[in-house]
């Protein structure tokens, strides 16, 4: 019963003393807005080039990789592949991974590495797609070491959701358990 009343004689005090009717000072200064200087923007020159001028020399001296498209460089990007339930790189993938890096320092030095990594249908979605990301970072790793700047490599993880062979075989699972080089502008 105390507590009942107790509470009551709380609840009044609160209703009662209401809000203050003090007004809360404004600092007018900070609200001034000072004044703008403004500045002469000069007028766009323009300039214009003969055509005989505007060609470029097509005879300088390039690589012939230069000329290779996208899809071109993707095709010699191999795949690197994992045993199961793993994310370190096996010795047999070093010669891949030397390969991709070389390619990526010369001809696909113009785009970015996009790194997919890929899983087998055993374990759960959560599973494999962490398992996915840490074989996409291992190959990153590699990559880097290699001497490819990592600022222009980005990963992802499709877990077991993008399967190249669906087959209930040892052989299938192996070709799923991948990391897949993609290039882009």
């Amino acid at each position: 019963m105390k507590n009942i009343v107790l509470s009551g004689v709380v609840a009044t005090l609160l209703l009662l003393s209401g809000c203050s009717t003090n007004t809360p000072a404004v600092d007018t200064k900070a609200t001034e807005k000072p004044a703008v200087e403004t500045q002469e923007v000069k007028a766009v020159e323009t300039e214009t080039v003969a055509s005989e001028d505007s060609l470029v020399d097509s005879t300088s001296s390039s690589s012939s990789n230069s000329n290779l498209s996208m899809t071109d460089i993707e095709s010699q990007l191999s795949s690197i592949y994992f045993a199961f339930d793993q994310f370190s790189i096996d010795s047999k993938m070093q010669t891949k991974i030397e390969t991709a890096s070389e390619l990526g320092k010369s001809t696909a030095s113009n785009y970015n590495i996009k790194l997919e990594g890929n899983c087998d249908e055993w374990g759960s979605d959560e599973y494999n797609f962490a398992l996915g990301l840490k074989r996409a970072d291992a190959v990153k790793k590699a990559i880097v070491a290699q001497g490819i700047d990592a600022s222009r490599i980005s990963m992802v993880s499709y877990g077991e959701s993008n399967p190249v062979c669906s087959e209930k075989t040892q052989d299938c699972w192996a070709k799923n358990r991948r990391v897949d080089f993609k290039l882009l502008p």
